[in-house]
């Protein structure tokens, strides 16, 4: 006995193609083969049988007609709505303005901010290191009376220079 398959999730194209095929928008290679897959499995004849099936309730359900007097209200909700939205945005655009401003405000304070503190940053190390080579500093004319620095190391060896003025590395 053939086992019937029951449509799932994966057979949606199956689907669509076979609603193309019993509307005859498939062009000729396309339609032979849903036609193959006809003739190979009695699961997708069965599915064609039961769209077919709808398509025939579809025929015979009563046709209504509508009049004017629906248009025009369907046209008057979709206008009323539509100036709803209208007012909803208009309303909605002092408060979005006045984000914009507050995010670009506080862009800007953070932008300074962190310019500050960079700067800050830099000066400080410049101010620390003139302060760790002021008595170099305070002392410059003397050192350039010295041609050579081993003269200055042997000072300090016997003495003569203080922790102060010692500032060879």
């Amino acid at each position: 006995m053939s086992e019937s398959k029951e449509p799932d999730a994966g057979d949606r194209g199956l689907e669509e193609q076979l609603v193309s095929y019993l509307d005859g928008e498939l062009d000729a290679d396309e339609s032979s083969r849903v036609e193959q897959a006809m003739a190979a499995d009695p699961g997708v004849r069965q599915e064609l049988r039961q769209l077919e099936h709808c398509w025939h309730l579809l025929d015979e359900l009563p046709r209504t007609e509508v009049d004017e007097s629906f248009a025009r209200s369907t046209v008057e909700m979709i206008a009323v709505k539509a100036e709803e939205d209208l007012e909803t945005r208009q309303a909605e655009l002092p408060r979005r303005r006045r984000r914009a401003w507050l995010v670009a405000g506080g862009s800007i304070a953070a932008a300074a901010l962190v310019g500050y503190f960079a700067v800050s940053g830099l000066s400080n190390r410049t101010n620390d290191e003139l302060l760790r080579d002021l008595p170099v500093i305070e002392n410059l004319e003397q050192y350039r009376q010295v041609d050579d620095i081993e003269f200055l190391r042997k000072l300090k060896d016997r003495g003569f220079l203080d922790a102060e003025g010692d500032h060879d590395r």
